[in-house]
């Protein structure tokens, strides 16, 4: 009982997250560690419970993406697809004790990116090439996500942000979506590779969904200034938690 209060609070709390800020996963990761699954299991069964957060977390934000320009939205869906399920092979290649190494730095390497994302969107604006080799970025965040999908939301809206984009609801709609579409290939393979622990999956995945239609509903309500602040505050804290645990 005790785990299975653990596993929805921190699914459900998770969808929201995504929804408004991104991280979620760094509660679903640890809490299906905390209930006995090793790590690279703990971590793919993490992507399989919180993607259809995704989706329903994208609903929030339809208005937006109706807006943005339909060729260059397949464009990222299609790089998403490719990077989610290079990202996930890769994971399945990796020893434990590699990726227990890699976590804490690649949550470090994501806090900092989103934190300093204005300052790169300047410097590349000052420069005149937000444009110049973003799918090439866009390919190696989904890399990034099929690999680890801790911090994924954070890492997306810095991409966006160095892109140039300014509308937060539209980043936000955005990385839903590719979130939603990068899990989903990253889910076919670990399903493939039988390390998804179905049970545990299926009820974080129903208390996600919920959490992410009310998380998007919230993002609208709370000021630009607080949404970053939570993504920042989030990735710091749970930098600090992977450090230790990497170093117990």
């Amino acid at each position: 009982m005790i785990d299975f209060v653990v596993l929805c609070t921190a699914a459900f709390l998770a969808g929201g997250l995504n929804a408004i800020a991104g991280g979620g996963s760094f509660l679903t990761f640890p809490a299906l560690v905390f209930t006995g699954i090793p790590p690279i299991a703990a971590n793919a069964t993490s992507a399989v419970a919180v993607f259809p957060g995704y989706a329903s977390g994208a609903l929030g934000f339809l208005g937006e993406l109706r807006s943005f320009d339909r060729r260059a939205l397949l464009q990222l869906v299609g790089l998403s697809i490719i990077g989610g399920v290079a990202g996930s092979l890769l994971l399945l290649v990796t020893p434990a004790s590699v990726f227990n190494w890699v976590v804490p730095w690649l949550l470090l390497f994501a806090t900092i990116l989103f934190l300093l994302g204005g300052r790169i969107n300047s410097w590349i604006e000052a420069r005149g090439r937000q444009d110049k080799n973003s799918w090439f970025a866009t390919l190696v965040v989904s890399i990034y996500g099929g690999y680890f999908n801790g911090g994924l939301g954070i890492v997306l809206l810095a991409l966006f942000s160095a892109q140039g984009m300014r509308d937060l609801n539209l980043m936000n709609g955005l990385k839903n979506i590719l979130s939603f579409v990068l899990s989903a290939a990253s889910v076919v393979t670990f399903t493939l590779a039988g390390i998804v622990y179905w049970y545990e999956a299926a009820i974080m995945m129903v208390a996600a969904t919920i959490g992410g239609y009310i998380g998007a509903r919230l993002a609208r309500l709370m000021p630009v200034a607080m949404v970053k602040s939570i993504v920042v505050v989030v990735g710091l804290v749970m930098t600090v938690v992977f450090f230790a645990r990497s170093l117990a």
